[in-house]
């Protein structure tokens, strides 16, 4: 039997419904980021620089191109003979197969995986947060605290602290009580979703959890209340990194043009901490002489001869001549054709914005009615007509081929 210190274990398996169209045929966790990166990125490359060398990560819904993605984990350093990234899908068993129930059941599924490597510690992850963070840190803390769970908690400003599970933390880190997503918030030290267990104790709630009946199988909801009502010593681990969940469009995009701004605190090109992704070699970005871009990201392999502002551009996209894009996110294969117009959208991968055509809208046209304005979304391969208008808010998942009511 090999035997790791901490292993990891990555949820990975998430729909991600409220992505809408850009998570109809990919997992939320392989949706493209940051010009260069996919979501997944940040966790596998956390585990990579914390010294984990050992991943299993769960998937389920449309995996094929995740799991193409991860591939062997060479390009987080894990492909490893002993250790290394694993893919862990639901399979056949004696009784047939059985989809993951929640997180705590799709761990439950996986505990043969886990046992094959005898660790005293199982770091739990999600497959859909954009941060970096030094696990072996909280691993240090947890051993210190002698406690049974360690959640990793971010102090979130108060009126969004009703959208997360809060917890009341005592003088000396353990957590008092628990409130998941409360109405009137007495806390707001929030959890992230990124625990420590120790494995001996946390195989026993898991397999008590899964006879349990009326159990939702969920760590937040089941298991970890379960652990505190039964007097184990669970503990808060501080973090003040950045952090953001990218479930939804409107954070999803919030998260990738913070990466455009001084004043946010998420630097990719720390070589100390480097994030690290699966690319494809494409050739140079190229600005014709007429181009303007300012304050914005533009990866290898684009072409821009418009006009681009406070906007990522992911490799291959195309800005025509008298095409204009702003604060909006262009992921790969995109062409924005001569006069068109980007504001405040999400164009998804190897989608054409035809000439003179509009997506999206500024939100000072919607001064007075900002309840009408928010990002425009078109999903992947579609081709939005000459001439065509997609709306604020719209969610786009068929051509279109005129103005949209």
């Amino acid at each position: 039997m090999q035997t790791q210190e901490c292993i990891a274990m990555l949820l990975a398996g998430g729909q991600g419904s409220r992505l809408g169209v850009l998570t109809r045929s990919i997992a939320k966790p392989a949706v493209p980021f940051g010009g260069k990166y996919r979501i997944i990125d940040f966790p596998l490359s956390n585990c990579t620089n914390s010294g984990i060398d050992t991943v299993g990560v769960l998937t389920q819904y449309q995996p094929l191109e995740l799991n193409d993605y991860i591939g062997s984990g060479q390009p987080w350093d894990l492909d490893r003979m002993n250790g290394g990234v694993h893919i862990l899908s639901p399979y056949q068993q004696m009784q047939g197969t059985e989809w993951y129930k929640g997180t705590a059941n799709a761990i439950y599924q996986n505990i043969h995986f886990i046992d094959r490597y005898n660790p005293e510690y199982v770091l739990i992850l999600s497959g859909d947060h954009i941060y970096k963070m030094d696990y072996s840190k909280m691993l240090d803390f947890h051993k210190k605290q002698q406690a049974a769970c360690t959640i990793a908690m971010l102090e979130v400003p108060w009126e969004e602290a009703s959208r997360f599970g809060l917890m009341l933390v005592n003088d000396d880190g353990s957590i008092a009580e628990f409130e998941e997503k409360p109405k009137n918030p007495r806390t707001n030290k929030a959890s992230m979703g990124v625990y420590v267990f120790d494995w001996k104790k946390l195989r026993a709630y898991l397999i008590a959890d899964e006879q349990n009946p009326k159990s939702s199988n969920d760590f937040g909801k089941d298991v970890i209340p379960a652990m505190h009502g039964a007097g184990e010593r669970l503990c808060a681990y501080a973090f003040d990194g950045y952090w953001k969940d990218v479930g939804t469009i409107d954070s999803l995009w919030e998260a990738n043009l913070d990466l455009l701004n001084p004043n946010v605190d998420i630097d990719l090109s720390d070589p100390d901490w480097r994030i690290y992704s699966r690319s494809i070699p494409v050739p140079p970005h190229y600005l014709s002489e007429g181009a303007r871009v300012q304050n914005s990201m533009v990866s290898a392999g684009c072409v821009v001869e418009g006009e681009v502002d406070f906007s990522i551009l992911f490799p291959t996209v195309t800005a025509e001549p008298g095409a204009v894009v702003r604060d909006s996110i262009l992921m790969p294969g995109v062409t924005v054709q001569r006069g068109a117009q980007v504001h405040y959208a999400i164009v998804a991968e190897n989608t054409v914005v035809a000439q003179d055509a509009r997506v999206g809208a500024r939100p000072e046209e919607f001064e007075g009615n900002q309840d009408a304005w928010g990002v425009a979304v078109v999903g992947a391969g579609l081709r939005v007509g000459p001439g065509a208008v997609v709306p604020p808010q719209a969610m786009i998942e068929n051509d279109v081929g005129g103005a949209l009511q």
